[in-house]
This record gives C-alpha cells, structure tokens and sequence, in this order.
C-alpha cells in the first residue's frame, strides 16, 4: 500500500506554500524522515522528509506549482517493487473526465423569458438570475433591477488598483540576453509587505551619527576572553539590542503598534534582527531581549545567522517581533532609510563604521563615526519621542557603561 506525502502544518497564517525543489525522481528509493522536497512559503523554506522508507511512486505536485495545508504532493510504494509501478503512474491523467463535466454545466438554470431579453436589449441591463421557475429571468426582475439605486463612484483614491501598463516590448538583441525568472514566495511576499507599509503608515526617518570609539575599545580589550569564555565572538549588535531594549523602555510608543483605533502597547521586547540570505531578507526574532546577556543575544544572532543561510530557520522564529534593526553597514551602506516591518511601528538602520573628522572639545579629531536611522510611524510616534529614542541609543553605545549601570 503506498504512503501518501502531504504538505505539513506551515505555520500561523501561512495556508499555501509553492514545490521549490524535489530530491528525488520517481523510482528511486528513499529512506525515512529524509528530506524529499523543499517548500517555499511566504515566510520562510520548509523540507518535507519522508514519512517512510521505500521508493517514491509518484509525484503530484510538480515544482512549481502552488499547494495547500495538507495537499498531496506525492505517493512512497513500500519495498523495491514499486519501482516498476512508478512508469504505470504518467498516463493516469488522461482518463480524467473533468471536461465531461464542464460541458454540463451550461445546461443549468432557464433562458430569460422573450420579454425580459428583449427589456434587457434595450436598456442594457443584465441579470443573471431571475424568480422565475429554476431561476428564469422574467420582465419583473429587470424592471427591479433598472431602478435600484446606482452604486456610488469609486473614489480617485481606488485609481492606484488599476494593474501596471504593460512592459514595453525590448528591442531585438537585449530580448534574446533577458532572462524571466518567477518571483519566489519569498520574494513577493517582501515586495508585498513593504509596499503595504509605505502605504499604510505615515513613515518618517530621523537621523544622527555615533562615535563608536567606546564600544570598539571594549571589544577590542575583552574580545579574547569573551570568545573563550561563551564560544561566540562578540560584535555591535548585541549591544545595539540592548540598547534599543533600555530605550524601548523609557519610549513605549516605538515598541507599540496600531490597530484599527486602538493603540497596542506591549511590555515585551522581542527584537527582531534583519539577515540577509540568498532568498531574500529574513527578519529572526530575538525573544525577550530584554532577560538576554549581551552573549544570549549575539549566540541567538550568531544561530540565526547560520541556519538563515542554509534556509534552515522556523516560520514561528520570524513572527512576533516588536521592534526591528537592520544593518547594512556590513553591505557597506553608508546611509539609508529603512522601511517598516509592518505592523511594527519603527525601525533601527545601522551603517559601515567610517573615519571622519568630528569636533571634540573644541578641536578637530578622527573618530569612527556610524550614521543611525530610525524610521517610524508617525500616526503613533511623535518627533520628539522618535529623537529621544535615537538619542538615548546614541548615549549608550558612545557609553557602553550605562547598560551595565542600567541608566
């Protein structure tokens, strides 16, 4: 008897996934719980393993179509034997009486009555069903139908639905060097989320630079110990998470967000960490950062980190985040507007550390500088709390020692 292979359980809210990749080709032999196809949801990659061993029979869904929770994707035969079986399984699909079925289908309902036709001719109104017996149109329906209230106008804010214009055709020589590739779920999901959050809130960005001389002294003296001692290296991030915790604190409405009327303070601080992977960007969460080490929170990273890259992280370990830091300074960025991760009502960017003249105490000096962007809702976030909350950032890594001291 062959064992079915359906599509697991993918998470809150995720309800479809898209075939990215199958292991293995029908007629060749699989083993238990080994990885037989990737799935690619909005939110993140999923291995589907074998649910027992033997050969795989049949595939159903083939790469790159759209399945649902619990759709089948393919069918394992127990025991060697099954290899020859799997052949047998292509010219299934032609017995399929599916256009039997569609040519029924306008045998349903009556034609509208001589006299409704002719009143729906003549005044361009159309009605599908009618009262009449299964569902005739008769001359009373059109008559209702022809003084109903009109719907009002679509608003010119709807203007925007409209699709796209088509793409202009490409000369000659640059069609035949194009390539199409469909977007994944992945990326469109990317492309939805923050165009919706450009739609959506009133986004603002506030900037302002850090002299990061402090902090790269204390990594620079402890460095060693602290890799021996918690078997991570120790980076900036774990203390711009820390930092942005103390201030989330002082300013609850950047780690808040709206709802319909509603504003929804939360007294949690779950950060969530942009990664960049081959698929897209990914933004794990950091849980509960706030009752995190500055070492919890650069393992958590460092674990996030890898796993992103080998497309290996949980839906559930993307979802909950309160607040977001992305840093394209690795990138090499020196300055950006980050956008929002909805529903989140704010965002830290982080740049590449460079060397720039600064005044300090009234003379010309060399530090490394870093510019900082939050970009935040400003339906929620006033300016001054938006710059207060930079500020407070800014205070706490040009001097680390007040996150020790809590102040």
């Amino acid at each position: 008897m062959a064992t079915e292979i359906k599509v697991p359980t993918l998470g809150e809210s995720v309800t479809e996934a898209t075939v990215a990749k199958w292991f293995k080709k029908p007629g060749e032999a699989v083993k238990a719980d080994e990885p037989l196809v990737e799935l690619e949801t909005d939110k993140v990659t999923v291995e589907v393993p074998a649910p027992a061993a033997g050969v795989l029979e049949s595939i159903v869904a083939k790469e790159g179509e759209t399945v649902g929770v619990a759709a089948l994707l393919g069918t394992i035969a127990a025991g060697a034997a099954a290899a020859a079986s799997a052949p047998a399984a292509a010219p299934a699909p032609a017995a399929a009486p599916a256009p039997v079925a569609a040519a029924a289908s306008p045998a349903v309902g009556m034609p509208p009555a001589p006299s409704a036709a002719k009143m729906m001719a003549e005044t361009g109104v159309s009605v599908a069903e009618g009262s009449g017996k299964r569902g005739q149109v008769l001359k009373e329906d059109v008559i209702a139908a022809a003084s109903a209230p009109k719907p009002a106008p679509a608003p010119v804010a709807a203007a925007p639905a409209a699709p796209p214009p088509p793409r202009p055709t490409p000369a000659a020589d640059d069609s035949v060097r194009e390539e199409r590739v469909k977007m994944t779920k992945l990326r469109q999901t990317i492309a939805r989320r923050l165009k919706d959050a450009q739609n959506t809130a009133a986004m603002l960005t506030t900037f302002n630079d850090v002299d990061m001389s402090a902090l790269m002294a204390i990594r620079n003296q402890y460095k060693d110990l602290f890799e021996k001692k918690h078997g991570v290296r120790v980076g900036f991030m774990g203390f711009f998470v820390k930092a942005c915790v103390a201030a989330l604190k002082e300013i609850p409405a950047v780690n808040g967000e709206i709802d319909g009327q509603d504003i929804i303070y939360k007294n949690y601080y779950h950060i969530g960490v942009a990664v960049g992977s081959d698929k897209g960007l990914v933004v794990p969460v950091v849980r509960d950062a706030d009752r995190l080490s500055i070492a919890g929170v650069e393992k958590t990273i460092g674990d996030f980190g890898r796993r992103a890259r080998d497309g290996q992280l949980k839906i559930d370990e993307m979802m909950g985040g309160t607040f977001t830091i992305s840093n394209g300074g690795v990138y090499g960025s020196l300055m950006s507007t980050p956008i929002l991760n909805a529903p989140q009502s704010a965002i830290l960017g982080m740049h590449r550390i460079e060397d720039r003249p600064v005044v300090r105490n009234g003379q010309i000096v060399i530090r490394p500088m870093m510019y900082l962007a939050l970009s935040y809702d400003h339906r929620i976030i006033d300016g001054k709390e938006a710059v207060t909350f930079l500020v407070r950032v800014k205070e706490m890594i040009e001097d680390p020692q007040r996150l020790v001291m809590d102040i």
